[in-house]
């Protein structure tokens, strides 16, 4: 009886210990009438994340930054030409491996970015 129960708590410390499989971190990223949020975005180097971009305006928005998803290890979604586009009130993902450094991101409509439509990605 005495050993059973040591291979019972022996089997459930094995599976209590083993390491899970490494699921994506979520992070959302709102996008508004000329603004982003979280500002500044900050990410862990090395670690998969899904970014979740949500436009909540109801006008078209992009998140430009191509020197982050260059450096970036894509696994599903996309980011043509380093942007990632939405129409009003769109909802668009992306999952990848993000490289240390200190990203600058805009919005390439006209005069968004110069209406305040920016931000830094910082990854440590």
């Amino acid at each position: 009886m005495l050993s059973s129960r040591f291979a019972a708590v022996a089997a459930l410390a094995l599976v209590a210990g083993a390491p899970a499989i490494a699921q994506p971190a979520v992070q959302t990223i709102n996008l508004a009438s000329f603004s982003y949020a979280p500002s500044p975005i900050h990410l862990k180097a090395g670690r998969p994340v899904t970014l979740v971009f949500v436009n909540r305006a109801g006008g078209g928005h992009d998140f430009t930054a191509k020197q982050f998803f260059a450096s970036s290890t894509i696994t599903a979604g996309a980011a043509p030409g380093g942007q990632i586009e939405l129409k009003g009130r769109q909802t668009k993902s992306v999952t990848l491996v993000p490289r240390a450094g200190t990203y600058s991101v805009h919005c390439g409509h006209f005069m968004h970015s110069a209406m305040g439509m920016k931000t830094t990605i910082v990854v440590d």
